[in-house]
């Protein structure tokens, strides 16, 4: 098929790229030059493992191209909606400027028969509103809701090889394409789209627009729940003197509650779930129902207590001032595999920091340049042998491979104090502590230097 997908950022660049893969012809639509620009070059503008592999791949076949023209839209049959809905400044709802101009750019190029495919993260309602608006317009196409459910690190796994499909299809009311009810129609075009998925057994669930897009913010909104859930049982934890990564693994062991997302840290980040739960509990208030959802308030609240919560540990840990004191601080992410910074906690902890004064020093894999258009003020390391030299205290925020593989008896010898503030229980306390270190986790029992064995002398006999 001919597809075309608005948005080439983490969303949409992925999405285009893995349709192409599977032997659609796509073109990818983006106003940003530059990242048209990367891309043609089969350059992804962000770090997203196996991407730059099946968007060079595609450039080669043919299948795959970018523009910057929406009219490059013209002929294809189904056009993706994949672009940012960020919170509105200085509000919690989401802002709808960007999917609504994609709508103003496409419906020039609509044909009777077009299937416009939703796939950004929206108030319930919006798909309704903009089908309206396309039947206005008299285009003679289409609207369907499809919300992705990728994860950074795993987006082109989680795009090939998706773990359910929903379709959120028009109303049986809403009119004909060439006989065929327009719900058929669209189910037709996207079993068409997703058939390799669909041959290979994946779940299906085609349901209305507005359950499609609750399934998205519901989705993110339990996860954020879920890992709120055991930050606070952290808190409880630091003040009992409980382990919560035993707790998790003995309550994960019912399986009507899970082990996965009960990871005690420092929280959560990226730009999804942090602003996802917002706009969800301000679209609820705006339907009269924010007391349905009230208790999102508190998760996001929890959420964001655990990053001042790694500051405070660090300057306790400091004798109460940080000032001049050097921070090592291990990942800028907001989670490993990713370069994304939007709204990362790790990135949020030196920020803070610095402001109390902390020679911060960063580093992460990927991140670095990311984190030093948006916060310049900060220390950086390429490496991190650079970032732990002469640190006066050491923050693993975000738990990249090599991080949580560090060998502790090597880190030593290049640090100035041997503490090490684990903000995502990703190290091994004990073997920490073996080698010299203090050791704190988050609602975990701290770990103190493992005493050096007393060797008494030996008793000589003084032969006359």
């Amino acid at each position: 098929m001919r597809i075309s997908v608005f948005g080439c950022g983490y969303l949409g660049a992925v999405h285009a790229a893995c349709m192409a893969h599977l032997g659609h012809d796509v073109v990818g639509i983006d106003v940003d030059e530059s990242k048209v620009r990367a891309l043609s070059a089969g350059v992804a503008p962000f770090f997203e493992p196996n991407l730059d592999t099946i968007v060079r791949s595609g450039r080669e076949s043919g299948r795959l191209t970018f523009s910057a023209d929406p009219a490059a839209a013209a002929g294809a049959q189904v056009h993706f909606v994949a672009v940012g809905t960020p919170q509105r400044r200085g509000e919690d709802a989401a802002d709808l400027t960007y999917v609504h101009a994609v709508l103003d750019a496409l419906l020039p190029h609509l044909r009777p028969g077009d299937l416009v495919v939703g796939k950004s993260t929206v108030p319930v309602g919006t798909a309704a509103h903009l089908a309206q608006r396309i039947i206005e317009a008299g285009t003679g196409a289409v609207l369907a809701w499809n919300p992705e459910f990728l994860r950074e690190g795993y987006a082109v796994e989680d795009t090939l090889t998706p773990d359910r499909l929903v379709y959120g299809l028009p109303p049986d009311e809403q009119g004909k394409v060439d006989g065929t009810p327009a719900r058929q129609h669209a189910r037709a075009v996207l079993d068409d789209v997703y058939r390799s998925a669909l041959d290979a057994g994946t779940p299906l669930v085609a349901t209305d627009y507005a359950t499609a897009e609750l399934v998205k913010v519901a989705a993110n909104a339990f996860l954020a729940t879920k890992i709120s859930f055991i930050n606070a049982m952290a808190e409880i934890a630091e003040t009992t003197g409980a382990d919560v990564t035993s707790l998790a693994d003995a309550i994960g062991y019912d399986a009507r509650i899970g082990r996965r997302f009960l990871n005690a840290g420092i929280g959560f980040g990226g730009g999804c779930l942090p602003k996802d739960i917002r706009a969800f509990a301000a679209r609820a208030e705006e339907l009269g129902r924010g007391d349905s959802v009230g208790f999102l308030r508190e998760v996001d609240t929890i959420n964001m207590r655990r990053r001042q919560r790694v500051v405070d540990m660090v300057v306790d840990e400091l004798g109460g001032d940080v000032h001049g004191k050097k921070v090592a601080l291990l990942g800028l992410a907001f989670k490993p595999e990713s370069d994304d910074i939007r709204d990362s906690p790790a990135l949020d902890v030196a920020v803070r920091l610095k402001g109390l004064g902390a020679d911060v020093v960063a580093t992460d894999p990927h991140a670095i340049l990311n984190a030093i258009q948006q916060h310049p003020q900060l220390g950086f390391a390429t490496n991190t042998v650079d970032a732990l030299f002469a640190a006066d205290v050491l923050v693993l925020v975000t738990e990249w491979a090599e991080y949580r593989e560090l060998d502790p008896w090597r880190v030593a010898e290049l640090v100035h104090g041997k503490v090490v503030i684990d903000a995502r229980n990703a190290l091994d306390p004990a073997r920490w502590a073996e080698a010299g270190w203090r050791y704190r986790g988050m609602g975990r029992p701290d770990a103190e230097p493992a005493a050096r064995p007393v060797v008494e002398p030996l008793e000589v006999a003084v032969v006359a």
